[in-house]
């Protein structure tokens, strides 16, 4: 595989979820794949694209706590995500699904 087209198309990721619609349309689907890795992945798009710095900053969540909770490993506590996700404009919500 070619890795300039790689690094493009995540370049061209990273670009297009600075707006907040699409960053919402990528999340909703990472979480309708029901696969947790995906969604921490997406996030750390996310967050990425936004700039770790600036999302840290208006999430009140010191840095390198940013980057842990966003790792393979990563667990974040519903409060560390609603403050990430309130930074970009974004919020949680529940539907019913019947």
């Amino acid at each position: 595989m070619n890795g300039k087209l790689t690094k493009d198309h995540q370049k061209c990721l990273l670009e297009t979820l600075k707006d907040s619609k699409e960053a919402a349309a990528y999340l909703n689907a990472a979480l309708e794949e029901g696969d947790n890795e995906l969604f921490l992945l997406a996030l750390k798009n996310v967050v990425k694209a936004w700039g770790v710095t600036k999302i840290s900053k208006r999430a009140h969540l010191n840095r390198e706590n940013l980057y842990k909770m966003l790792s393979e490993k990563g667990n974040p506590e519903l409060t560390s995500l609603w403050a990430i996700l309130s930074s970009i404009g974004l919020k949680i919500s529940i539907d019913a699904t019947s």
